[in-house]
Order: C-alpha cells, then sequence, then structure tokens
C-alpha cells in the first residue's frame, strides 16, 4: 500500500480552482420531492415523464450499484459510457502537452484516442507473449510525468486476465494512477478487485453495464475509486451527463439479477463449449486462447482471408491482425446458441 500517496499530487492545477457548474437539481436536493412545484430550471411544465431534468448524481442507481457491489455511494461516479469516464480521469489528472499515460498492447483502442485527443503522450509498453504485463519495463518507461497506467482484465483483445501478484505490484510500485478496466470482470472466475479499493489509493476500477448487463444502447459506464478522486471527477463532470432513460432502463435490470446471472452462466457455457469445438475441428485454427470474457481470440492461416470469406457467408467478427503481438488473429464474441452454430458450420465450410 502506499502510505504516502496524495492525489492532490496528480490533479492539474487548474482543475484544484475549478468551482463546478451547480444545476437547479444540485440545489435543491429535498427528498419530498413528488410534494413540489418546480419553477427553477426552466422546463416545460407539461408531464411526459422525461421533461424534467435528470437527477444529476444518479443517485437511484447508485444505491442499486452500492448494495450490489458492496462499495459505498461516494466511491462511485457514473458515465456516458465508459469512454466519458476514461475522458474525465484524462481531464482531471493530465496536462496537455506535459503529461504521459502508459498502454500494454495489446488493448483496449480508446486509452490511445483519448490521449491524443487530450494532447497526451501515450508510451507503450507490450504485454508477454502470453499477454501478460511487463512490471520492470512498465516501471522503467514511466517518469515524473508519467500520470495514469491503465491496465484492462480481462484483457481485450485477448481474453486473458492479468495475474494476482502483477496488479498488486504494480499498484505499490508505479507512482501514479491505475486504471484498472474490469469491463469483462462478469464473465471471469477471478475476482474483482473492488473488494480492495480501500487499500489501494491510487486505484480507478472502470466497469460497464454493456456486456453482461446487456446494455449497451444505454451508455452507462461506472467508475469506483476513492471518495477524493470521485469528488474531483464530479467537479469536472457535465450535470446531466447521464440521460433520464438510461436511469430507468438501468434500475429495471439492476432489480432482476436472476436474469442478469443466468444469461452469464449461458455464456460462460458457450464460451467453453465454442472453444472446445474449434479446436479440434476447424484445421485451419493454429490456436485458441483462453478467455475470462465473452469472447475468443483465435490464430489462424490467414486472418484476412478468414475474415472475408466469414462476411460472404453472413457471419461479422473482428481482423485483429494488425493489433501487436495479434498477427492473423481473430476475435470472436460469444453469440446465443444457434450464433454460435452457424458461426462454426461456416467455419468448417472454408
Amino acid at each position: 500500500m502506499k502510505a504516502t500517496f496524495n492525489i492532490n499530487n496528480l490533479v492539474r492545477e487548474n482543475i484544484k480552482s475549478l468551482k463546478p457548474y451547480s444545476s437547479a437539481r444540485d440545489e435543491y436536493k429535498d427528498v419530498n420531492i413528488k410534494e413540489m412545484i418546480f419553477l427553477d430550471a426552466n422546463e416545460n411544465p407539461f408531464e411526459n415523464g422525461v421533461n424534467r431534468y435528470p437527477d444529476p448524481q444518479q443517485n437511484n442507481v447508485k444505491d442499486a450499484l452500492s448494495k450490489m457491489k458492496g462499495v459505498n455511494k461516494k466511491n462511485i461516479l457514473l458515465g456516458n459510457g465508459s469512454d466519458e469516464v476514461l475522458d474525465l480521469i484524462y481531464r482531471a489528472f493530465c496536462e496537455p502537452n506535459k503529461d504521459n499515460i502508459i498502454t500494454l498492447p495489446p488493448t483496449y483502442g480508446m486509452y490511445s484516442v483519448l490521449a491524443n485527443i487530450n494532447a497526451i503522450e501515450n508510451r507503450k509498453v507490450l504485454l508477454t507473449d502470453d499477454f501478460q504485463p511487463q512490471v520492470k519495463q512498465i516501471l522503467k518507461a514511466a517518469d515524473a510525468n508519467s500520470k495514469i497506467l491503465f491496465l484492462c482484465s480481462p484483457n481485450n483483445p485477448t481474453g486473458n486476465s492479468f495475474t494476482v501478484e502483477t496488479i498488486r505490484e504494480l499498484l505499490i510500485r508505479f507512482k501514479g494512477l491505475i486504471v484498472l478496466d474490469e469491463a469483462y470482470i462478469d464473465f471471469s472466475e477471478q475476482e474483482s478487485w473492488l473488494h480492495k479499493l480501500n487499500k489501494y489509493p491510487n486505484l480507478i476500477i472502470t466497469q460497464t453495464l454493456s456486456k453482461a448487463y446487456g446494455l449497451a444502447g444505454i451508455r452507462l459506464g461506472v467508475c469506483y475509486a476513492s471518495e477524493e478522486i470521485i469528488a474531483i471527477l464530479n467537479n469536472i463532470k457535465p450535470p446531466y451527463n447521464v440521460n433520464e432513460l438510461t436511469q430507468q432502463r438501468a434500475l429495471v435490470r439492476l432489480q432482476n439479477l436472476d436474469e442478469f446471472k443466468n444469461e452469464v452462466a449461458q455464456l460462460v457455457s458457450e464460451r467453453k463449449r465454442l472453444k472446445k469445438e474449434l479446436e479440434c475441428c476447424v484445421s485451419f485454427i493454429e490456436k485458441v486462447y483462453p478467455s475470462d470474457g465473452n469472447f475468443l481470440l483465435i490464430k489462424v492461416d490467414d486472418a484476412t482471408k478468414r475474415y472475408n470469406q466469414l462476411i460472404k457467408l453472413g457471419v461479422v467478427i473482428r481482423n485483429r491482425t494488425n493489433q501487436p503481438l495479434c498477427e492473423n488473429c481473430l476475435r470472436i464474441s460469444v453469440g446465443v446458441c444457434e450464433e454460435n452454430q452457424q458461426l462454426l458450420r461456416s467455419l468448417k465450410s472454408l
């Protein structure tokens, strides 16, 4: 644990002095909201379910997540997808044209895109051949301006999880913030790091309702961190960044966890079945990598050729051959049983 860690040493100076925008819904917080007449926010008064501004702090959704995850509401921030959460982290802690971040290719491409948008240097340290972080090289690449290290575990596009020992060592030795992207954690047998959040003040965990919860269309990302970090991000987020329809739909899903658990179990079962079938029944597949996600990375003889052949057969997958360490690799999302059967028939027909 970093006993001397001080988040104020990482915050941009202009953010420290920032006075956040105060919306009408921020200023009035009385619990008896249904008994009041609201003439404070220049809203259309004709009720239609969405004529009022949404709760800027998404309290009902946070209550549900807090209860489910065992995390205090003060440690939660919600964003318009995980991409907004990541962008807020950049803007709060990285000084443009001065600071740098470290990423570990092959990994989620938005880390690099957001670095470019925010004029932040991206120092890339490749994973090992078995897709694990190289701790010595990461620490060697870091300097006094290295503000953030991005760890995607389970990793996209490789599917594997990083070892607990590696993540722990980096949390202790890296001097900046570590953003642990757990977008696919619900499909993994490895435990989330949420229960260790209080132990590591430099740890930020991002999750999403897009994958296991099946809500990619509503765009809701979740950030878990210390109260200090969440307070900083709240100061710079847009006042109504999560709309009312998104909040309502998220609540419905979070209140039906049996359906969620059943779907995750089906996808994990289909992932295992698909891996076994691909390994034994398709001759041009050279390797099927282990996966803790809802997808599989496979190495084939000619990725571009096989990708184009599948397109003609009506099956769309992802060609990852241009990613580092992923030459001639294809990424396949796990579908429902019928979709996976169609994929297998198509592959075997080639």
